[in-house]
């Protein structure tokens, strides 16, 4: 179970471009050592914070302005840390290119691919290779029942393949466990959209450090929120 109330990690500070601020975050990636990477996407730019800093964060990746020049980005939406090459591998969509830069989908560790059907408002897992899926979450027209999603964008698969959800049009993040795709359980928010500290306002990118501890991007917000597990 996590607290209902987060705290701002990164951000908060209105959108803009100064590096206490952020303009549409979009995808997240919160490494070991609990640094959080960011998708800035209006800002063209990838930005870190590290744990304990929640002042400033620094420019990692882009930031001098839209581009496609190798060392620009064009409204970047996700962002991982390649471990083996301790490395951004950024998806930097205006550019439709994926770059990798020194230093909507996830897989789990079966290899199985999951997509969130954004119009569809359903989550599907694939074999690779395999064209039609399995539902494993929503698919029951959009609403905020527990058995449905509200145009679902970011997705995180644990090892049990439970799928956590960013339920972006109902400001909550939902978990679907595995084998139980008639429905889900809220575990963070569901109230109305709001910027208090229980509340999102179209919650998008989602991961956990290895704690357990949930970080969400709270999009219209322009922060990032950390919920602690309890």
């Amino acid at each position: 179970k996590w607290s209902q109330n987060g705290v701002t990690l990164a951000g908060g500070h209105g959108h803009g471009g100064a590096t206490n601020q952020l303009n549409s975050p979009i995808g997240l990636f919160v490494d070991d050592d609990q640094t959080v990477v960011i998708a800035d996407c209006w800002n063209h730019r990838i930005m870190q914070w590290k744990n304990g800093d929640t002042t400033n964060g620094r420019v990692v990746a882009g930031g001098t302005g839209a581009g496609n020049g190798l060392n620009q980005l064009n409204w970047p939406t996700d962002v991982l840390i390649g471990k083996e090459t301790d490395s951004l591998i950024i998806c930097d969509y205006g550019n439709r290119r994926v770059v990798r830069w020194s230093r909507r989908l996830s897989m789990d560790e079966q290899r199985y691919l999951y997509v969130s059907g954004y119009v569809k408002h359903e989550v599907r897992r694939y074999q690779l290779g395999e064209k039609n899926g399995t539902l494993v979450a929503g698919g029951n027209e959009p609403g905020d029942e527990i058995n449905q999603l509200s145009y679902p964008t970011y997705l995180f698969v644990d090892r049990q393949q439970n799928v956590y959800v960013s339920d972006t049009r109902n400001h909550r993040v939902m978990r679907w466990t595995q084998g139980d795709k008639k429905q889900g359980t809220v575990i963070v928010s569901g109230n109305e959209e709001g910027e208090e500290a229980n509340q999102f306002w179209n919650p998008i990118g989602l991961s956990f450090d290895r704690h357990g501890n949930l970080y969400v991007v709270d999009c219209y917000n322009y922060r990032v929120q950390r919920f602690s597990i309890k």
